[in-house]
């Protein structure tokens, strides 16, 4: 049996042997020298394609400009939020007809953004199909251009104010929207009608145009005349809206006092349901001035009351021919209801009102009661001008 075994073992070693082959020592050279590389299995013709190599090369394209553009994006949209670079608030004009471009190289130019570029591209995103609004706006220290769009957007610009008091006439009107300096524009060369004009505040933003004011301050009174006519006393002796405007601008530059309003439209009704004269200062200016007015330091002297003019209510009989003023509502209102009395006549009481009378005997005394305190008022005024003369001349002490 181990006999056998043992031929069996080398008939193994054998067959092992002899399918490996038999071992050829090799040489120091060759064993350092390097074996050859297989050669790369060759590529198909689809993937030599060259549409294949432009896809690869446009994909790669995509990815890349995909990146780019999102990185460019986050910084713009960082930069669109994040706090500005103003350090304290600022006034900043968009005039009208300005673009987004121009607008945001100006808002660069003031160092109120940082980039232009960056508000432009922001500004096609966020705005579609609205517009940055013309005006003059306060930008707050420190706002982001989003802020800023979104107050160019909104058109909250800063507003101004002019204010016309009641009993301006046209003229004087006119000068006062000539004189602001932020409206813009001429106004027509020929005045409107006295009185049409409404007294009251009138608020706009830079830019806007004096004749654009003038059109708001006719169609307010126009609305507000025509509002008070309708609600007027039946039985009232004037016959049409613009003579409760003529007569409502003589009550007007009457008195200054609300209160007092409707009784002095009383007397002026009064006197005209009996025909009298009105007898109201005021028409006699306008007559001699006309718009312009009485200068402060000129008093109505005798011979005015006798001067022979249109407005002149001393001389005519009934209203003048048109206001002589532009009232506000207040005197629309107290003509239109004027209060129910039996007054022909008032007098200045001394103390910023009046003093009414129903005869003219009453009214006589108190003309006289109010002469005897103007000429108390003038002594008192003289003599605290002497005593502050003497107060200012320098005594033998202090003279050198």
């Amino acid at each position: 049996m181990s006999e056998n075994n043992d031929t069996a073992d080398m008939s193994f070693g054998r067959g092992d042997n002899a399918s490996k082959g038999p071992i050829i020592p090799k040489s120091a050279n060759d064993a350092l020298r390097p074996e050859p590389v297989p050669r790369p299995p060759r590529r198909s013709r689809k993937a030599r394609s060259q549409l294949v190599i432009f896809l690869n090369f446009l994909m790669t394209v995509v990815v890349f400009v995909t990146i780019a553009a999102g990185a460019i994006f986050y910084y713009a949209l960082d930069s669109f939020e994040k706090p500005g670079p103003l350090a304290a608030n600022t006034n900043f004009i968009v005039r009208n007809g300005a673009g987004v471009n121009e607008i945001a190289s100006s808002l660069e130019r003031n160092d109120i953004i940082t980039d232009s570029r960056v508000f432009r591209g922001m500004s096609r995103i966020y705005l579609k199909d609205a517009v940055l609004k013309a005006g003059e706006y306060e930008i707050r220290a420190g706002a982001s251009m989003h802020d800023i769009l979104e107050l160019l957007q909104s058109g909250k610009s800063i507003l101004y104010s002019v204010s016309v008091p009641e009993g301006l006439t046209v003229k004087q009107v006119f000068q006062r929207l000539t004189d602001d300096p932020v409206l813009e524009g001429d106004l027509p060369s020929e005045l409107p009608p006295e009185g049409t004009l409404m007294p009251d505040t009138y608020k706009f933003s830079r830019g806007t145009k004096r004749a654009d004011v003038l059109q708001q301050m006719l169609a307010a009174q126009k609305a507000l005349v025509q509002q008070i006519w309708e609600k007027r006393d039946d039985d009232l002796p004037i016959a049409s809206p613009e003579e409760l405007v003529t007569l409502a601008s003589i009550v007007e530059k009457e008195t200054g006092r609300a209160d007092e309003r409707p009784r002095v439209a009383s007397v002026f009704i009064n006197r005209l349901e009996k025909k009298m004269r009105l007898q109201s200062d005021p028409t006699i200016i306008y007559g001699i001035f006309g718009g312009d007015g009485k200068p402060a330091d000129r008093p109505i002297l005798q011979s005015d009351i006798e001067k022979q003019t249109p407005y002149n209510t001393y001389v005519i009989r009934g209203l003048p021919p048109t206001p002589i003023a532009n009232p506000g509502r207040a005197a629309l209102e107290a003509v239109a209801n004027p209060s129910r009395t039996s007054d022909l006549y008032f007098v200045a009481d001394g103390t910023g009102g009046h003093v009414f009378a129903e005869t003219l005997d009453e009214h006589n005394a108190n003309v006289r009661r109010w002469r005897k305190l103007e000429a108390e008022k003038a002594a008192e005024a003289a003599k605290a001008a002497q005593d502050a003369g003497q107060a200012g001349t320098p005594d033998g002490a202090g003279a050198q």
